[in-house]
């Protein structure tokens, strides 16, 4: 827990204590945040920058309007710990991102003054829109502002958004946050005609056409101004847009250096909060080595990324090959379907994408990528739990959504070599295809390319056994391994098969092991309702096996935040729990009595 504030911030409990405090004490109440949140963020990791240079801004919004009646909507939510402060949650503060804290985002179910759950980037506009339309059909008066971050802007939900400003007359406002980042450098046109801005006030040239009065730039970070102009807007009841400069890591030296590295951090020393350490060598780290090496020798080789160049591993790629690394910015939609028109062109696009994110450009999935039988490779980073990010970024519905459809080869790796192997296979391969990677480090394993022939649709068995079959996918497949040694002790001998592929999955290998055991065990991080294990079911009622088997995945509900760990354990998913369930499962067999059968 946060230690009690000892200052202005422990006399606020509602901004309504807000309102109380005399203006020339709000300096020093931001600077007090701002120790809070660095002190906090120290300990649990998190958003730091974004929310470092949102601190003024949270405090003007409060003091003028008048939340939870007035609707204050933020963008992505990662920008939104000042305004958690504010709200009543102070003394809950130190729990956030933790097991049964506070979410890292808004969210509607913690507080009456988060009025829409956010997790995504470019959906304040739309959400607040909605919120004012509702509004005046109810006949109700209370205002609507929504803050937009420049890189959330561009996105294309907030652009459609902006086309449909009219359907609001009065109490509306937007707010432009621009620090002149998403997380990377913000980029694309809109981006670069607002950096153009700063210097000077616009007659509203971009906005105008939009019917909504345009007022900036403005200092971000001066409070009296910012509360001066809320006053005036909020005294004259229209629609307004509202442009606002502020730095990302405001207050804190190195995240003000570097906006990018300091964007979320670890856990560190109180005191000097750090990016995220390197543990061996991560997943996106391998798939960036590997498509480095294809791109050395094939010159139609490109990537994509959504503004996610570091978290996607692609930075590198960026550096050696600058003119064929594409950041499209916040643009999923756009992402997937520029990608099918490279590969249209002949090019070899790799569009490397989080997998909660490529929700969002489904529709190009299937029209522009997948109708089309063209070769883009979807590598899915971050597939499964993410731990502390919690439900809106947790990639757990991907092999669901993409399985299917027609002419997708979908895969996940056990290892590192395996990822390799599985790239390669992909930038050959002639029609559509997905790599699902996890969060975190990558077994090493072993390079066996040599003895064994990598082919789609071909899984490997990793341990032999005749009494369960243990079907694993990718990051559980280590999993399987474990749970297979410790059931020795009871006498049981498991089969492990890695699968591989999802599609197509491996028949041949998949009906001999069910048929040569006794009962079998789908192991995946995934939602278990239309995945890997829903998969494995229709093969082997395809091919008439019957068998007990039990399908171990996520449950059937939005998984909260939390570590890692917690989390596979509370989902049934850690070592001991797969173990308590396939012994579950062998007892409803009545595997130790009976024998095998053939069919």
């Amino acid at each position: 827990m946060t230690p009690m504030s000892t200052g202005i911030l422990a006399s606020i409990e509602s901004p309504r204590d807000l309102k109380r405090i005399a203006a020339p004490q709000l300096p020093a109440l931001a600077q007090e945040v701002r120790e809070t949140i660095v002190s906090v963020v120290s300990r649990n990791g998190g958003h730091l920058a974004t929310n470092l240079g949102a601190v003024e801004l949270s405090i003007a919004l409060h003091r003028v309007f008048d939340s939870p009646v007035d609707r204050i909507i933020w963008d992505v939510g990662n920008q939104c710990y000042t305004h958690k402060l504010l709200t009543g949650r102070r003394d809950r503060f130190g729990t956030v991102r933790q097991p049964d804290g506070l979410s890292g985002f808004t969210k509607r179910g913690e507080s009456v003054h988060d009025h829409f759950t956010a997790g995504h980037a470019g959906t304040a506009l739309s959400s607040a829109l909605g919120l004012a339309r509702g509004r005046d059909q109810r006949g109700e008066d209370y205002w609507v502002v929504a803050i937009v971050g420049d890189g959330a802007l561009g996105a294309g939900l907030s652009l459609e958004a902006l086309n449909n400003l009219e359907v609001v007359r009065s109490r509306f406002l937007v707010i432009v946050n621009d620090n002149g980042f998403s997380i990377s450098p913000s980029c694309g046109a809109l981006s670069h005609r607002l950096a153009r801005s700063r210097s000077r006030i616009l007659d509203g040239g971009l906005f105008g056409e939009l019917g909504v009065p345009y007022l900036g730039p403005v200092d971000g970070h001066d409070l009296d101004l910012l509360v001066s102009l809320f006053e005036q807007i909020k005294e004259r009841k229209n629609p307004a847009l509202l442009h606002v400069l502020t730095q990302k890591g405001k207050g804190h030296a190195a995240a003000e250096h570097d906006p990018t590295k300091f964007h979320g951090v670890s856990p560190s020393a109180p005191a000097a909060p750090s990016p995220s350490p390197a543990k061996g060598v991560a997943y996106s780290a391998v798939f960036c080595d590997e498509l480095l090496q294809a791109a050395r020798t094939d010159p139609c080789v490109v990537a994509i990324t959504a503004a996610m160049l570091e978290g996607t591993g692609l930075a590198p790629f960026a550096r050696e090959f600058p003119d064929r690394l594409f950041d499209v910015g916040i643009a999923e939609q756009h992402a997937v379907a520029f990608g099918g028109g490279l590969a249209a062109a002949g090019c070899r696009p790799v569009v490397a994408i989080y997998s909660t994110f490529l929700q969002r450009g489904y529709d190009q999935v299937v029209h522009d990528v997948c109708l089309q039988d063209l070769p883009v490779t979807f590598v899915l980073d971050r597939a499964g739990l993410v731990g502390e990010d919690g439900p809106t970024h947790h990639g757990v519905f991907d092999l669901a959504f993409l399985r299917p459809l027609p002419g997708m080869v979908l895969m996940a790796p056990k290892d590192a070599p395996e990822l390799r192997r599985m790239l390669r296979l992909a930038l050959h391969h002639p029609g559509p295809t997905a790599i699902r990677i996890p969060r975190g480090q990558a077994p090493r394993g072993e390079e066996t390319e040599a003895a064994a022939p990598f082919l789609i649709g071909r899984g490997e068995l990793v341990r032999d056994g005749h009494d369960v079959a243990l079907i694993a996918l990718g990051s559980m497949v280590g999993a399987a391994l474990d749970a297979a040694t410790a059931l020795e002790a009871d006498g049981l001998h498991a089969r492990v098969v890695n699968a591989r592929f999802v599609k197509p999955l491996d028949a041949e290998l998949l009906v001999d092991a069910a048929r040569s055991t006794r009962c079998v065990v789908t192991l995946e991080e995934h939602a278990a309702q239309g995945g890997f294990g829903s998969a494995v079911l229709e093969l082997l009622a395809a091919h008439g096996v019957n068998r007990p088997i039990t399908v171990l995945g996520l449950p059937d509900r939005f998984i909260d935040h939390g570590s890692k760990s917690a989390l596979m354990d509370a989902c049934g998913l850690s070592v001991k729990k797969i173990v308590k369930s396939v012994q579950e499962t062998v007892r409803r067999a009545g595997a130790l009595s009976r024998p095998p059968g053939q069919n």
